[in-house]
């Protein structure tokens, strides 16, 4: 046993094994010089120190054991993350109204995102950003083209905002910052909300809030529209078409309905979740669907919806607003 248990300590004191011999680095070091004028020697120095990471590897490889919805809901659609959402538009109330008025993405919305992401910034990451992404690029074959690019962005944003490259952290897949922005994300839809003449997702809170609100309007967020609403079925009716998209009168006309007052000539998605005593039927509209542009799961864009609603009704009794739950 006590040999064994030395073993084990053994291993785990390896260091993480050097990445710079993985195949497809020369060929990329080449690209990233003659396209994007890097510095050669330079570029073989960082590589040099990045880190083939098998936890990494261990993290993307396992089942994706999806947990009952309303397991999954609770993790995010709860006290910790109402509580800290409230502190957090209690604390940048005025960056929130301003991005909400620029962009149309309601407050809560920005909030539950980020409360869901990383409970308003305090669980970022921490995996090296350069770790995950070169692990990723050159050891993990099933998306090498998506982290192939993130890497190459990564470098190029790196340069753009003066990162210290070794020592950026982010999630095992490389997300970065407040918001979990990829690279490509970062340099495409951040933006410098604050004013001070950068953009720093990290550690800068007016910057997360106006680049995720920025982030949901490009990728077509409407102003003032609906997120979901629950769906009556009439009884005897099968709804075999879950995922599908029609108006809202078509629905209706398979006897499918809203519970609530929404224009009939919306187009919905109809969704559906598995609870113990039996299925909740919804419509996602539009700006659901934009959602799930962040993390393509109807588990997540429904837990961003739910918070955002518990957000509000918590928010009235603070006088932050006297606007209606979405």
């Amino acid at each position: 046993m006590i040999r064994q248990f030395l073993s084990l300590l053994f291993i785990l004191a390896l260091p993480a094994a050097s990445a710079a011999d993985l195949p497809g680095i020369p060929a990329f070091i080449d690209e990233m010089v003659s396209k994007h004028q890097f510095k050669r020697e330079e570029l073989v120095q960082i590589f040099h120190e990045a880190q083939l990471r098998q936890d990494i590897i261990d993290a993307m490889n396992a089942p994706a054991t999806l947990k009952p919805w309303l397991e999954y809901r609770a993790g995010f659609v709860n006290p910790q993350r109402i509580d800290g959402g409230i502190k957090f538009w209690l604390k940048h109330a005025d960056a929130l109204k301003r991005a909400e008025k620029l962009y149309g993405v309601p407050q809560e919305i920005i909030i539950a995102i980020l409360g869901v992401e990383t409970l308003y910034g305090r669980n970022a990451g921490n995996f090296r950003i350069l770790d995950a992404l070169t692990t990723l690029s050159f050891d993990y074959p099933r998306r090498v083209d998506f982290f192939r690019n993130e890497l190459e962005q990564y470098l190029l944003l790196a340069r753009e905002q003066n990162f210290d490259i070794l020592n950026i952290h982010a999630s095992y897949a490389g997300a970065l910052g407040i918001p979990q922005f990829m690279p490509s994300s970062y340099r495409k839809n951040a933006v410098d909300f604050d004013g001070d003449g950068k953009i720093d997702l990290m550690t800068g809170a007016d910057d997360a809030i106006g680049s995720v609100a920025n982030y949901l309007r490009q990728y077509g967020w409407k102003a003032g529209e609906p997120v979901a609403v629950r769906a009556k079925v009439e009884d005897g009716v099968h709804p075999d078409d879950v995922g599908a998209a029609r108006s809202l009168s078509a629905w209706e006309a398979l006897g499918v309905s809203p519970e609530g007052n929404v224009a009939g000539g919306v187009y919905a998605y109809l969704l559906d979740f598995t609870l113990p005593v039996g299925k909740e039927f919804w419509f996602g509209f539009n700006n659901f669907a934009v959602i799930t542009t962040y993390n393509n799961s109807s588990y997540y864009a429904m837990s961003v919806y739910q918070l955002a609603v518990e957000l509000r009704k918590a928010a009235n009794q603070y006088g932050l607003s006297r606007r209606a739950p979405l």
